[in-house]
């Protein structure tokens, strides 16, 4: 019997094996979104109750009863109740239940559920935003930092243990990466975001890219009948300081919804790095103090109309603007071998950034039946356009600090413009026994980049055709999916989902007109199985295959210098990579969590420091070097016995095996890391809340890099005084312990160490003010074209 023959077989034994159970499921929505905790209840023909139950996070349900003729009756305060006769013969399959709104019960009563901080589901982790105080006030980039399992070292996004991770805007991938997602989310209103989830094997649904997992950023939305606008104003200091505003609106009324927001930041903070070099035959010490801008603004509005019961339409538009400037000084303290002080280099540069991005989003969803089956269909725009000079000079010092004149200046320019169109269909069609959904989509991206460099030591800037550059970059990828899930009994569950992509790129050097070409196609399976041995036990196992495609910036050849001694350096032949992940888990009483987790990248590209031992020059660049296995032990835990004190905890035991795939004369080292979090709220009374949340990372070794210790410490108070106004605290890395340091490697027998310090250690203090109408759905709309949008850095 071949291979196909077998797993036709496999898959018909499946499902011919499937329990025929009596089994009642469903999802509970309203016109917006799911109803989580909706009451469920099943009565006989004499009006009694036979079974009961409520609604998952997720709106989802399900019930066991014997055979017979049944009435099923869903609630939910504020929405009329659903009631329908049922006969149950064999498992029945809902769909999804629309709760109509009650106008009457909206006008007058606000309900409140009480979510955890951190909440954990089949294939993802939700942190609650709005229930932590360290999020009122900040950006973005402030509520991932405290994101339980996700890290931010190096400008990169990473969730632990899975390595650089995509950010999803309302399910769909973000709109940039690298530098330029960092700036935008510094620039995104906290206020804006409902929760974050963190998607550790993401469902054959998402596009495909991402080796470490996806970050879902999940943005609020008003109320059915209901208007609401929340400011607030906060004040950062470390060493600088910025300030930054932010409004976020919202009205829902008949068939129409708007939300918009604005948000803006103004001022600077302290970047501080380090860098030490052993070359065979002196000794470099590098201290770099840069003071960086956080200039930004940006804003969103989402409008839709409901044209009828079942269709609806709408426009997004997300945009952006920054300009994160930085000027920098960067002493150079060169040694013998005997530790004494031959020379000095200092340079001083002036890096101006400007960086804009528009985002168009039209959308329609149509539903089929009061089944749950529906359509939508999804066009996208996105541009970006990113302006980067640097203008820098080097000026000599002997060892006895005497100056010996300018020995280097020079003016590097840079520019890329990134276009992108998508287009997508996606359908849920449920049947009696399989939730099917499947979808295409269609991707065009095109880019255009140039760089110029000027040695302007004379005084006069005179171009140096070597080391200037144009790049062209032409990407399609088509993509298709199907995905499902079914009970195999009643108390096992499988999801499962095939994902199918075929990509063309071509990059082509204009100075050299070299032309670089690739085609490949490839098929991503996701499975899922979720057994419930009872109340208080449920096991899970999940398997998933992605890929991760390069940046267009790390594809572009040039270079991009930060001083005559530094240098970027893209790499056209930079191939994607592919990540397996395996992972089995157990809950107990959905407070203690046990996982054990597999992830194997293979062709795996990252960043590479090389060095030029003749010239003595620092390279950064991107290289596919190598092939990894990271094994991961957790274990969580969620408090919530004491009415004035929450906790939520995890430890973490992870090993990095590396393998080298090519010959780049570099040490690689294995390693076993230890990580822990705890994040604790202590409520002082009706409207104070304290909150002090804490991570360790031990010093480990990954790949060609070890990574020393960091241990981060935080403490929030926040207070609600009364007609909606809250005032906010917030300090971060209180010891100022909490940064990359220690970033060590060894390349062509070449040692270097690597510190960042980006204003770890601050205090925020906010003010908020809201008025309106008090309840939040969460909207789920995003970009269809965001995985492109991601790699545009």
């Amino acid at each position: 019997m071949n291979t196909k023959m077998k797993i036709l077989l496999i898959i018909t034994l499946l499902f011919s094996g499937i329990i025929k159970s009596q089994i009642i499921k469903g999802k509970v929505t309203d016109k917006t979104d799911v109803i989580p905790f909706a009451n469920v209840i099943i009565k006989n023909t004499t009006n009694k109750i036979v079974a009961g139950t409520t609604t998952d996070n997720n709106g989802l349900f399900e019930i066991k009863v014997n055979q017979g003729k049944f009435i099923i009756e869903i609630s939910y305060l504020g929405y009329k109740s659903f009631t329908k006769e049922i006969e149950i013969t064999k498992n029945i399959n809902l769909g999804s239940v629309l709760l109509e709104d009650n106008a009457q019960y909206l006008n007058e009563v606000v309900v409140k559920t009480e979510k955890r901080v951190i909440e954990r589901k089949i294939d993802r982790l939700v942190f609650n935003v709005e229930k932590s105080i360290a999020a009122v006030g900040g950006n973005g980039l402030d509520v991932l930092r405290i994101t339980p399992g996700v890290q931010l070292q190096n400008n990169t996004l990473s969730i632990l243990g899975k390595g650089a991770s995509q950010v999803l805007i309302n399910g769909r991938l973000s709109p940039l990466a690298g530098d330029d997602l960092i700036a935008f989310l510094s620039g995104f209103s906290a206020n804006d975001i409902v929760k974050i989830e963190v998607i550790t094997n993401p469902p054959a649904k998402y596009d495909a890219a991402g080796n470490g997992g996806l970050i879902n950023i999940v943005l609020k939305k008003g109320a059915q009948d209901s208007w609401k606008n929340a400011t607030t104003l906060s004040y950062n200091q470390n060493k600088y300081n910025f300030t930054s505003f932010s409004n976020n609106f919202f009205y829902n009324k008949d068939k129409i919804s708007f939300s918009g927001s604005v948000n803006a930041t103004k001022g600077g903070e302290q970047n501080l790095e380090g860098l030490q070099i052993n070359y065979p035959a002196n000794f470099w010490d590098i201290d770099i103090k840069g003071r960086t801008q956080q200039d930004q603004f940006s804003g969103r509005f989402l409008i839709e109309y409901v044209t009828s019961d079942k269709t609806t339409f709408g426009l997004q538009y997300l945009g952006n603007t920054t300009q994160p400037d930085i000027v920098t000084e960067t002493m150079f303290d060169i040694f013998d071998t005997n530790n004494n002080l031959e020379r000095s280099l200092l340079t001083t540069g002036n890096n101006t950034n400007d960086n804009k991005n528009h985002s168009v989003n039209f959308h329609l969803l149509t539903q089929l039946d009061s089944l749950g089956r529906n359509i939508s269909f999804d066009a996208d725009y996105f541009t970006f356009t990113s302006d980067r000079t640097i203008n820098f000079f080097t000026e000599s010092f002997n060892n006895s600090g005497a100056s010996q004149g300018v020995n280097s200046s020079a003016l590097n320019e840079a520019n890329q413009e990134i276009e992108n169109f998508s287009a997508k269909i996606d359908v849920e069609y449920p049947f009696k026994k399989v939730n099917l959904s499947y979808g295409v989509k269609a991707s065009i991206t095109n880019t255009n980049s140039g760089v110029l460099f000027f040695d302007t030591l004379s005084g006069t800037p005179v171009l140096d055709p070597s080391q200037s550059n144009d790049f062209e970059y032409e990407e399609n990828v088509l993509a298709a999916y199907f995905s499902g899930n079914t009970n195999l009994t009643a108390k096992l569950e499988m999801q499962f989902g095939l994902r199918f992509e075929d990509t063309k790129t071509t990059g082509f050097n204009v100075d050299l007109n070299q032309e670089n070409s690739n085609n490949y196609t490839k098929f991503f399976p996701s499975l899922y199985f979720s057994y419930s041995k009872n109340k208080a036990n449920n096991f899970n196992f999940s398997y998933g295959k992605r890929i991760n495609r390069p940046n267009f910036r790390n594809l572009n050849p040039f270079r991009f210098y930060i001083n005559d001694n530094s240098y970027s350096e893209g790499n056209p032949f930079l191939q994607p990579s592919f990540s397996d992940s395996f992972k089995i888990s157990h809950l107990y009483k959905n407070n203690l969590n046990s996982s054990l987790s597999l992830d194997i990248i293979t062709n795996g590209f990252g960043v590479f420091f090389n060095t030029d031992v003749v010239n003595q020059n620092q390279i950064v660049t991107q290289e596919n070097y190598f092939t990894k296995h990271t094994l991961t032990w957790e274990e969580s835990f969620s408090y919530n016995k004491i009415p004035w004190f929450k906790s939520q905890n995890s430890i973490n035991l992870l090993g990095h095996f590396t393998e080298l795939t090519n010959n780049n004369n570099a040490e690689v080292n294995d390693g076993i890391q230890f990580f822990a979090s705890s994040n604790n709220t202590f409520i002082l009374s009706q409207s104070t809340k304290l909150q002090a949340n804490a991570w360790y990372s031990s010093f480990h070794n990954d790949g060609l890099f070890s990574v020393g210790e960091m241990f981060h410490l935080s403490f929030g108070l926040q207070h609600d005084f009364k007609n909606n106004i809250k005032v906010s605290m917030f300090f971060s890395d209180v010891l100022n312990t909490g940064s990359l340091n220690n970033y060590d490697s060894t390349v062509n027998n070449i040692s270097q160490s690597y510190s960042q310090n980006q204003s770890s250690r601050n205090f925020r203090i906010s003010l908020s003010y809201d008025f309106g109408n008090k309840k939040i759905n969460v909207k789920k709309r995003g970009f269809g074209n965001d995985e492109e949008q991601r790699r545009s850095n």
